[in-house]
């Protein structure tokens, strides 16, 4: 059998086998019925089979007729599937990405790189940056007002997401250049344990553990010298002496802008930073694509030093 028919040939063939008139056919098509009869006549040369039994009495379906009618639908379901998934496809190129940070991502021009990527595969599509507060330590992922966003690991909930490492960091410590340890070119992590600590909102939830280095105290609680939602208020904390806290390599031109310095700390594990997505949009086009951009973007190694 021929492998060439065309869509349109059994859409034709599925409709008269369903009104058994051609004329009835022809109507529901949209087309004339001679020239519906002449498909018709053409598509059964092609196959080499009688596909209707044409008498006085009416139209019928021959045996191949009724051997070819079930898989004819199924194509023609495919087809309408597939022809669905291109519309919805193409509707999303022509949609809005909301990429979603609390950090900016500049890292090595990491975000030019990933718009540059993700616009020669979705020209239409428009990228709009959303910046949130450290409060919502998803970057905007939980309320559904982001679809990807540039956070920091861990993630509260972290089941709900996927993510892609974009920067492995040292984290340093910061604090203000007056302060005693600052001398020092290396500080240990337990010269630190009593010193007050910047803490993130409670509402960052293991986010907020994470940079206070719960897990490095060995147990011993934290001073909270002050809560910080922003660079900003973390800058203003340092300065004012309100207590230290550890940034990220990658995070540290934004707060040494006179009175602050950073310096290397032992005994404290390096920084995790990613794009991440709720997992239920994984399968989103825009999401895909902007995920894989960041990928490609970062090169095989995400190490920042």
């Amino acid at each position: 059998m021929t492998m060439d028919v065309h869509v349109r040939d059994l859409r034709y063939f599925v409709t008269v086998a369903e009104e058994l008139h051609f004329t009835r056919a022809a109507e529901r098509l949209y087309v004339s019925q001679p020239a519906l009869s002449k498909q018709v006549r053409a598509l059964e040369r092609q196959l080499g089979v009688e596909l209707f039994r044409r008498d006085p009495q009416g139209v019928a379906l021959t045996e191949a007729g009724l051997a070819l009618l079930p898989d004819a639908r199924r194509v023609l379901d495919a087809w309408a599937d597939g022809a669905a998934a291109l519309e919805a496809a193409r509707a999303a190129a022509r949609g809005t990405l909301v990429v979603g940070m609390s950090t900016s991502p500049g890292r090595g021009g990491l975000l030019p790189a990933i718009r540059s990527r993700f616009t020669a595969a979705y020209p239409d599509t428009v990228l709009r940056l959303r910046q949130v507060s450290w409060e919502d330590p998803t970057a905007g992922l939980a309320g559904g007002d982001a679809d990807v966003a540039f956070v920091w690991l861990p993630l509260p909930d972290a089941g709900r997401y996927a993510w892609t490492v974009v920067a492995e960091e040292p984290r340093l410590v910061a604090l203000p250049e007056s302060h005693p340890l600052a001398a020092r070119t290396e500080i240990d992590f337990t010269d630190l344990a009593d010193e007050p600590f910047l803490a993130l909102p409670t509402s960052a939830g293991p986010l907020r553990d994470y940079w206070l280095a719960l897990e490095e105290r060995g147990g011993r609680p934290p001073r909270i010298g002050a809560e910080i939602a922003s660079t900003e208020e973390t800058y203003e904390a340092l300065v004012a002496g309100l207590g230290v806290c550890l940034v990220a390599t990658g995070n540290v031109p934004l707060l040494t802008l006179g009175g602050v310095v950073t310096r290397p700390v032992r005994g404290v594990s390096p920084s995790r930073y990613a794009l991440a997505w709720r997992k239920e949009d994984a399968g989103r086009p825009l999401v895909r694509a902007y995920a894989e951009a960041c990928r490609a973007a970062r090169g095989p190694a995400t190490l920042m030093t």
